[in-house]
Order: C-alpha cells, then sequence, then structure tokens
C-alpha cells in the first residue's frame, strides 16, 4: 500500500553489494527487502470473501521481486510498514465508516432452497472457482431468498479456489474461504453486529533468474463482536463503537538451494466507543502500539 524510503535505500545498497561480492547470501537479503510486498495485497480472489480486508486490495498472486526485470524497480509495492497504512489494501470501508456490504447476490448462477439458503457458483476472469452460500433470515427465522426489509441477519460462507497462471508459466495454487454473519438488519434496527473468519493460502511455483522457487502466502482474520450503529443523517459515516478485529498475513519464499526467507505481519484492532481505535502491530517479531482516529484518521504509531 506505501512505499519506504528506507527499504528502497536498502534495496538499492544490497542490489550493489549484489554485483560487487557475488556470493550466495546476496540474492537472499535482496529477497528479504522486496517480500515487503506481500503485505500490500491481499491473495487473489480474495476479494469474493467476506472479511476485513480492502476489496480493492486483490491484485493477483504474489510475486516475490527476484530481481528488477520481473519484479520492477527497487522498492515497487514495498509493504506498509509501521504508521504508514493497514496490510491486505487496507481494511474495508464498513470498519472505517462506509456503510456495510452483507452479501454480494449479483450473481446468475444462483439457486434458493428454504433450507439452506442461496447458493451460487462462478468463475472470476483468473480462473477461480467461487462457490458461496447466504441466508437471509427474517426476526421470526424464515429464509428469504433475497434481502428485503424484513431480513434481519445474514450468514455467508465463501470459497475459492483453483490455479492461475501467469504468461511467463508461474502457477499460483489458491484456496481460501469465510464465514460471516450480519446480524441487526431490520428495520427499525440502530445497529448491526458483525462476526466472521476468513482464512486463504496461495503456493506458487516458477522459475526465476536465481533459479526455481516457491512462493507460500498465507492470510486471514476473524471479526469478533463488531457494532457498528446506523448511519443517520447526524452521523452519515457511522463507524464501529464495539468490537475487536485480528488480521494476519504472512510469506515465505525458498529459492532453490537457499534456505527460505519469511516475513509475517499481525493487526489487532479494538474498537472501545471511543473516536479512536487501538491498533497493535506485530510485523517479525516487532511490536508497536498505534492509535487510529475514525472514521478515516491517519494511522500513527509510537
Amino acid at each position: 500500500m506505501n512505499r519506504v524510503l528506507l527499504a528502497c535505500c536498502a534495496a538499492a545498497a544490497v542490489v550493489m553489494a549484489a554485483c560487487s561480492d557475488n556470493n550466495a547470501s546476496a540474492p537472499a537479503s535482496d529477497l528479504a527487502v522486496s517480500m515487503a510486498s506481500a503485505f500490500s495485497s491481499t491473495p487473489a480472489g480474495f476479494s469474493q470473501l467476506s472479511s476485513s480486508f480492502s476489496t480493492t486490495g486483490d491484485e493477483g498472486p504474489f510475486m516475490p521481486s527476484f530481481d528488477h526485470g520481473r519484479g520492477g524497480p527497487p522498492g515497487r509495492g514495498l509493504g506498509p510498514g509501521f504508521g504508514l497504512g493497514f496490510m491486505g489494501g487496507g481494511l474495508d470501508g464498513a470498519f472505517m465508516g462506509d456503510g456495510l456490504h452483507a452479501f454480494r447476490d449479483n450473481s446468475n448462477n444462483c439457486a434458493f432452497s428454504a433450507t439452506t439458503g442461496l447458493t451460487c457458483t462462478d468463475t472470476t476472469r483468473d480462473g477461480l472457482i467461487v462457490h458461496s452460500v447466504a441466508k437471509f433470515t427474517t426476526t421470526n427465522g424464515t429464509v428469504e431468498p433475497k434481502i428485503d426489509t424484513a431480513t434481519n441477519s445474514v450468514s455467508t460462507s465463501v470459497t475459492v479456489s483453483g490455479t492461475s497462471t501467469r504468461r511467463d508459466g508461474d502457477k499460483s495454487v489458491v484456496n481460501e474461504a469465510s464465514a460471516q454473519t450480519v446480524t441487526g438488519l431490520a428495520k427499525g434496527s440502530t445497529q448491526r453486529t458483525v462476526n466472521g473468519t476468513s482464512a486463504g493460502t496461495e503456493n506458487t511455483t516458477g522459475t526465476s533468474d536465481q533459479g526455481a522457487f516457491t512462493a507460500a502466502r498465507t492470510t486471514g482474520d476473524t471479526i469478533t463482536g463488531v457494532v457498528i450503529p446506523v448511519a443517520t443523517p447526524a452521523n452519515p459515516r457511522a463507524y464501529p463503537t464495539a468490537g475487536r478485529v485480528v488480521r494476519a498475513m504472512s510469506a515465505t519464499v525458498t529459492i532453490a538451494g537457499q534456505s527460505p526467507t519469511t516475513n509475517s505481519r499481525k493487526e489487532v484492532i479494538t474498537y472501545d466507543g471511543s473516536a479512536t481505535a487501538k491498533v497493535v502491530i506485530t510485523e517479525n517479531g516487532t511490536t508497536q502500539n498505534c492509535t487510529l482516529p475514525l472514521p478515516r484518521g491517519r494511522l500513527t504509531c509510537s
């Protein structure tokens, strides 16, 4: 999501060192810097899930930058870093005062059952298969074929799977799933409550100038008791007033003949009813305490 000047300079320094000293450790160090880009977007197809990750962050499979030719200029796409924003394309708008998006029912390949709800199956432009089940339930427990003013809760279950192939032949196997429930949707409700989980893996195999490689990225979150008031003319950007969101990403890249390189990041966001959310970020074992003014302030860390 953001570029870190210090990391860019470090990347350039490592590249210069690699040119002057052709030893086995130089490529691994260069890779360690470029792997920060693993946090800048969500895995391919993740935007089809229900999660706290921004749907605008789905930019396809993570591809580590082994050299300038394949990965672009040094520092391109580096991750957010402390105090510079949230990972995975950002925090979804529902958690920033933009309102809820309980279910995207824009599919033409759906079937309704009064027992299971609305089941849909689609194929993304990357060839990934999306299977979703949504139950729209009234306050008296009736399952509906679509959302209306009587709907009080929406429960969704989504899976995304398949293989994405790049033009250079590198392949990424994607397996993802989410489950989310939103309650308090009935007419007259003053607040919504969101609970859910998501998890996904993206395993890529390919070749580079440094040899064959594998890249594994894992992404997921847990949303617990997040309460979002209904927007009103007096409060059009209603933000969460209670609950917690835990988000995590990790990436491991292994070049044939070298030791694996791993980056990991965790974000814990706590809403306590005030106009400032508490955020704790742990990246590669280092933790910082941050604050986020709501609805759309700038994340700052101490």
